[in-house]
């Protein structure tokens, strides 16, 4: 049987001093002597002792623990931005607890809870597709953890937030379909919760009224983001009399649902139609018919600069500054 760790006080017993000498003696203190230090250290190695973290943390009032919030694992932006978090959270001594909303608001707020109740020193959040009251995060400044959001942000100005310009990158998809001679475009919206459904939605506008094209609202559907969805509104667009020759959807995902149904209705996809989308997805790149261009959202710039931004608060390098909001420049990649 493996011999448990033992504590100081196992320790202090064995040599017959004070717990406080003991302690002492492990940290180097000068008041104590260097043939007590070595006994001590000696004892201690041979005991298997290690210091008791949680007696630390409580003292210090950091754990080093960084939660982080995300709708799914499943998907690769996600994936790629936790790799980037933990990478970070490392090399400054932090460990990281993962939670997945899976785009359940309660679920979220179960998470945060849960985090909260561990005291982690801060979170990074991805919003869930339902969150419209971000009141359980605010509600954790009482407890002094400080939470920073990316790419699903809050709106309002009293959050810190890192994100991509999604309405300018989507003005330039119309600007580059607009130049392959696409004139027809459609537009697969994705939940009001998530305000980049809005900023994507004004950059497509935007668009249209630059190249002076009338805005045709049954071009404008929306998706909840689950296949089902995004079934019912490319049905819509593939049973107008006057088809779209463009479609842009919400996100790869959804553009990928997109093309599967519009190819079971005999659409000639990216001939056609053309599909275009958000997130640059690696995988899009085996596939036969993937979308002709996508916006690269930079998720690994993203959650650097969050976890960079959440441990700069931690360590109340910016404790006196306003929350900040940091936005990156997309950008529009055509898969040739």
């Amino acid at each position: 049987m493996s011999q448990k760790p033992a504590t100081i006080k196992e320790i202090a017993r064995q040599l017959n001093v004070s717990v406080s000498t003991v302690s002492r003696a492990l940290h180097d203190h000068p008041s104590i002597g260097l043939r007590t230090k070595m006994q001590v250290k000696k004892l201690a190695e041979e005991l298997n002792y290690e210091p008791n973290q949680a007696a630390i943390s409580f003292k210090l009032g950091k754990t080093h623990t960084l939660g982080v919030i995300l709708p799914s694992l499943y998907e690769d932006f996600f994936v790629t931005a936790i790799s980037a978090i933990e990478e970070i959270a490392i090399k400054n001594g932090y460990t990281v607890f993962i939670g997945q909303s899976h785009d359940d608001v309660e679920r979220e707020k179960q998470i945060a809870d849960t985090m909260r109740r561990h005291r982690v020193d801060g979170i990074i959040v991805s919003l869930a597709k339902t969150t419209k009251s971000y009141e359980h995060f605010e509600q954790l400044g009482k407890f002094k953890i400080p939470v920073v959001f990316f790419d699903r942000i809050p709106n309002g100005e009293n959050f810190n937030t890192v994100s991509c310009d999604l309405e300018k990158s989507s003005e330039e998809l119309v600007d580059w379909l607009v130049g392959q001679g696409r004139k027809r475009i459609a537009f697969i919206k994705g939940p009001d919760a998530i305000i980049h459904s809005n900023q994507r939605l004004e950059g497509y506008l935007e668009g249209l009224k630059k190249h002076k094209i009338k805005v045709d609202n049954v071009l404008i559907v929306s998706t909840d983001l689950t296949s089902e969805k995004t079934k019912e509104a490319i049905q819509k667009l593939i049973a107008l009399k006057n088809l779209p020759d463009a479609i842009i959807s919400f996100n790869d995902y959804v553009a990928l649902d997109a093309i599967k149904f519009a190819r079971e209705e005999e659409v000639k996809i990216n001939k056609d139609i053309f599909f275009v989308s958000y997130a640059n997805l690696p995988i899009t790149t085996y596939m036969q018919n993937p979308p002709v261009a996508s916006v690269e959202q930079f998720p690994t710039q993203q959650a650097e600069e969050a976890v960079n931004l959440l441990l700069g608060i931690i360590n109340q390098e910016d404790s006196e500054q306003s929350p900040k909001k940091i936005v990156l420049e997309s950008r529009v990649i055509v898969n040739t």
